[in-house]
């Protein structure tokens, strides 16, 4: 016999995996409790561990879980989702939340209990990621909003506090977008195939039709009716049929001759004749196959479609290990060090003020009564005075801004030789190791051009005649000299390549702060932040010589206003003697380049601040002193 269990939460653990089953409509469906991140797989469920002495919050959070995943099990059909599915990140986390959302409607329609479980989950989890305190919509991620929105108006029921803050801080844009289309959600929850394409048709109305790639239904719906038609004409002329069919058929096809008529095996050959006219080498594809046409080249630029590249075959996403040998490298660095040593004294301060206020905030928060984690020794006593009662265990809470990511996007442009150049290598070097220390991961990245006034992508032109408006007429070089993943101490040497003679060349600030969004936004982490450190705006010599005189500075401009519109990234900048808060909405300018250190701290020490009023002044930026 199997011995009874001890733990009393097992009775409802065991309750609530066949309830589990039951809902999903999967009696093979395998459920387990973890504490590892809760979720489903195509036959099992991993829901929430809970402990033996079964809080509320527990309870809650395991049954609205299990419900939920349920639920999707039950309603979601993996091929249909794959099917329409957008290729692009944001249009994908769009399109993930609404399906989410109307797999949650559908329970909370078809079993109503349900709904009330599922709130206390949507709750919990925006308790955690903090979502009660936001106040500004460029904290909370769109695509969450977007789910939130979508089950509020499927079930009319309100969202839990923090999920209500989230969703009405966006709640506006969404409706001024795609209201019309979020007038017919109620009727396409019940098909997944309807639902998939009108969740499609609300992240175009939001401004990321060019996330959605193809259209799903092109190829499957329009081609086999073109196939089935063509069929039916070649079968047509073959028939044997009477002198009644012939004269149906000169009913329905008014246009054919009389020869046609006639005689079916000339007019086989007669519409032969016609679609190999029509069609021309479309004709000779085998049969049910439809006609191939070469996809459009990809735009040059998602912000701006008339962006042009006359050729990027020869541009360079390279490693800052790949532009120098490992002797070269250390020379460099201990180059830098030296141009460091006469600052080390106001840059240290000016890093240990930084990690104490980022410290500040990580004031240690926990949770107690846990079956894991550390010993809770402020409750030693009771075990003392009952031994029988069970040990207590406390974990300790993530900070909120853990789940970070920084990005210092720097101009290696010609114009910052000298010591401009070596502050921004410096306070790079200090922001990334400071920013470490506090868990927040860094990136950081270069921007230049391979060559003078033009390189291979000029002497291709040439080559070619001389075409008029070519677009960008130069080879990029965008250089990685720390990856976010790695380790400081492994990359240390990098930014000593600043220091090397003829790398700083021409600069396109455009396509560098594109490159750069594109790599934030395959991060997982929640949040992420983009500093762009420049002397001016973008020059390229050769391409502003055969373009009109804003083309490079107009492409930054677009690309700024799509990285701002989208609130994926929080974007700002440093100019560095120049006014770049023409650019951007959030930057500052510096006259001198011994105030790039102090400016970056405290641009940086603002973002990371949780008072809310504090970082909303950090929104109007004013000039450096």
């Amino acid at each position: 016999m199997n011995k009874p269990s001890d733990n009393p939460a097992d009775p409802f653990k065991k309750a609530l995996a066949e309830a589990t089953k039951v809902m999903a409509h999967d009696p093979e469906l395998n459920v387990t409790y973890t504490v590892d991140p809760s979720g489903k797989t195509a036959d099992s469920v991993r829901l929430p561990q809970v402990s033996r002495r079964m809080t509320k919050d527990e309870v809650l959070l395991a049954r609205g879980t299990a419900d939920a995943l349920a639920l999707h099990h039950r309603y979601h059909d993996a091929a249909t989702h794959a099917k329409y599915s957008p290729p692009g990140a944001l249009a994908r986390e769009l399109y993930e939340a609404m399906e989410t959302a109307r797999c949650e409607a559908m329970g909370a329609r078809d079993m109503p209990g349900t709904a009330k479980n599922i709130d206390a989950k949507i709750g919990a989890e925006a308790r955690r990621l903090g979502y009660e305190g936001i106040t500004q919509p460029a904290d909370a991620p769109l695509s969450v909003a977007a789910g939130y929105l979508v089950r509020h108006l499927a079930t009319g029921r309100d969202m839990p506090a923090g999920a209500q803050n989230v969703m009405e801080l966006w709640r506006g844009f969404i409706e001024d977008r795609a209201g019309t289309t979020l007038e017919d959600l109620s009727e396409k929850l019940s098909d997944q195939t309807a639902f998939a394409r009108f969740a499609r048709q609300v992240i175009d109305d939001l401004g990321y039709g060019d996330q959605l790639g193809d259209d799903p239904d092109g190829t499957d719906e329009d081609d086999p009716d073109e196939a089935i038609e063509g069929e039916e004409e070649e079968e047509q002329p073959d028939s044997t049929g009477s002198d009644d069919q012939q004269d149906d058929d000169a009913e329905a096809s008014p246009e054919q001759s009389q020869d046609e008529q006639q005689d079916p095996s000339e007019a086989t050959v007669s519409m032969d004749e016609m679609a190999d006219e029509e069609m021309g080498e479309e004709a000779e594809m085998p049969e049910g196959e439809a006609p191939l046409e070469p996809p459009p080249p990809p735009a040059a630029s998602e912000a701006d479609p008339n962006y042009l590249v006359y050729t990027a075959d020869n541009d360079e996403e390279v490693n800052a290990e790949d532009l120098a040998d490992p002797v070269e490298l250390e020379r460099l660095r201990a180059y830098l060090d030296q141009q460091l040593e006469p600052l080390k004294g106001a840059v240290s301060r000016l890093a240990n003020k930084l990690q104490r206020r980022l410290q500040a905030q990580q004031n240690r928060s926990w949770e107690f009564d846990r079956e894991e984690g550390i010993l809770d020794a402020g409750r030693l006593a009771r075990v003392v005075a009952s031994p029988t009662t069970p040990l207590s265990f406390k974990v300790e809470k993530d900070t909120e801004f853990r789940d970070t990511v920084v990005t210092l996007l720097l101009d290696n442009s010609g114009s910052m030789r000298g010591r401009p150049i070596s502050i921004a290598a410096i306070c790079a070097d200090v922001l990334a190791r400071t920013l470490e220390r506090c868990n927040v991961k860094v990136e950081i990245l270069g921007f230049t051009t391979r060559a003078w006034k033009g390189g291979q992508s000029r002497e291709k032109w040439l080559a070619d005649g001389r075409p008029q408006q070519p677009g960008r007429l130069n080879d990029l070089r965008h250089i990685i000299y720390k990856g976010a993943d790695a380790p400081w101490r492994r990359v240390r040497p990098n930014l000593g390549l600043m220091m090397k003679e003829g790398l700083l060349k021409e600069n396109i600030d455009g396509e560098a702060l594109e490159w750069a969004h594109r790599r934030m936004l395959m991060r997982r982490e929640q949040r992420k932040i983009l500093m762009v450190i420049s002397d001016g705006a973008p020059v390229d010599d050769s391409t502003l010589s055969v373009n009109p005189a804003n083309y490079l500075e107009k492409h930054l401009r677009d690309v700024i206003a799509m990285v701002e519109k989208r609130r994926l990234v929080e974007l700002l900048a440093i100019g560095i003697g120049h006014d770049v808060t023409r650019y951007y909405d959030r930057a500052v300018t510096i006259t001198d380049v011994d105030q790039l250190a102090g400016a970056m701290t405290e641009q940086l020490a603002a973002l990371f601040d949780s008072d809310p009023r504090a970082r909303a002044r950090f929104m109007g930026i004013r000039k450096a002193s």
